[in-house]
C-alpha cells in the first residue's frame, strides 16, 4: 500500500512538473525539451521545425496531464482525483492553446529560431 502511495506520489510529480497546472513549467521544462525535440525535425528540413516544436510541446503537456492523472490515481481516492481532473481539463487545453500560439508568435517573428549559427560552426 505505501509502496503505491510513493509510486503513485513521484509518477504525480513528473506529471505535474510537465503538465501545464503550473506556470513556470512552460519556460523551463516544456519549452527546452521541446525545442531539443524539434532540432532533428529542423536538421532535415527548416520549414518542419515549427510544427516538430508544437507538436512537441503539446506532446510534453498531454503526457503531464497523464501521468498526474494516473499518479494521483494511485495515489489518491480514484473518484475524487477523476472529478478534479474533469474540473481542470478545461482550463488546461485553454492555456495550452495560448502557450501554443505564444510559441508559434516567436517561432514566427524570429524571436526564437533554428540554430542556423551552430549549423554554420559544424561545417
Amino acid at each position: 500500500m505505501l509502496y503505491q502511495r510513493v509510486k503513485g506520489g513521484l509518477i504525480a510529480f513528473i506529471g505535474f512538473i510537465l503538465s501545464p497546472l503550473s506556470w513556470w513549467n512552460d519556460l523551463v521544462v516544456n519549452f527546452p525539451i521541446s525545442y531539443i525535440l524539434a532540432l532533428p525535425f529542423g536538421l532535415i528540413n527548416k520549414s518542419l521545425f515549427l510544427p516538430a516544436f508544437i507538436g512537441a510541446y503539446w506532446l510534453t503537456n498531454i503526457l503531464g496531464l497523464l501521468l498526474l492523472h494516473s499518479g494521483s490515481k494511485k495515489m489518491l481516492k480514484p473518484e475524487k482525483e477523476i472529478n478534479e481532473f474533469r474540473n481542470n481539463l478545461k482550463s488546461t487545453l485553454i492555456w495550452s492553446a495560448v502557450y501554443t500560439a505564444i510559441i508559434y508568435l516567436l517561432i514566427y517573428y524570429g524571436i526564437l529560431s533554428f540554430p542556423t549559427n551552430f549549423l554554420e560552426k559544424l561545417n
